[in-house]
């Protein structure tokens, strides 16, 4: 099971395999360079800090190394293993799971994208108390997001979280079309995807095509 020293302990490989100290991988990542040192791990009363999904997804883009390489530096794990996003305790909870194919059925979601209807799975996920309610888990299905996501993969989205260009997103149309690309832009009218496999085109839709959209905040693997 992952937990606070395994996360520090792969970030810490990752320096070393770079031959960077932690304070050297987060300067090169445009972080603070105190951000990755042992003190501040620990908050002043005590409670673990983790890092966030923005400080690794950073770290690893600085580095060039891959996602998959970031998770061979954690011990063997058994089953589907996820990392904790922002400041998540290490508290484990459920949430809802469904495949990519499914997810352009009708009835699994409410008109805001939120899980609604019959049929759902369930994944283990840790989970923040103060979240907003309706984090859901999709299954990748098939090779359109490789080399990205592949097949297999479960991807955490959490509707009506704010979305800004560069986020990785979810869309649905309303024509039951789902897929998870990059938002590139957004305008009053229209928003543009850019697509995370280079063999697929970039996509642009009028909103009043798109039925809902959310931000992917991790995917496990």
């Amino acid at each position: 099971m992952l937990s606070h020293d395994t996360i520090w302990s792969a970030l810490d490989t990752l320096a070393e395999r770079h031959q960077l100290t932690p304070s050297g991988l987060a300067r090169r990542a445009g972080l603070d360079p105190t951000s990755f040192n042992k003190s501040k791990r620990l908050g002043p009363d005590g409670r673990l800090r983790w890092p966030s999904t923005e400080s690794i997804a950073k770290v690893l883009e600085a580095t060039g190394a891959t996602v998959d390489q970031f998770m061979s530096y954690l011990p063997a794990t058994q089953g589907r293993s996820q990392i904790p996003e922002g400041n998540f305790p290490p508290q484990t909870g459920t949430i809802p799971l469904l495949g990519f194919a499914q997810a352009g059925a009708g009835g699994f979601f409410d008109d805001g994208g939120f899980p609604a209807g019959q049929g759902w799975d369930v994944v283990e996920f840790p989970v923040d108390p103060a979240r907003k309610p309706g984090v859901y888990a999709l299954e990748v299905q098939g090779d359109s997001m490789m080399p990205l996501y592949r097949d297999g993969d479960v991807l955490i989205v959490e509707p009506g979280a704010q979305v800004r260009r560069g986020d990785r997103v979810v869309l649905k149309t309303r024509e039951g079309e789902v897929m998870a690309k990059v938002l590139a832009r957004q305008s009053a009218r229209t928003i543009e995807l850019m697509s995370l496999n280079p063999e697929h085109a970039n996509r642009s839709f009028d909103l009043a095509d798109v039925e809902w959209m959310a931000r992917i905040i991790w995917a496990s693997q």
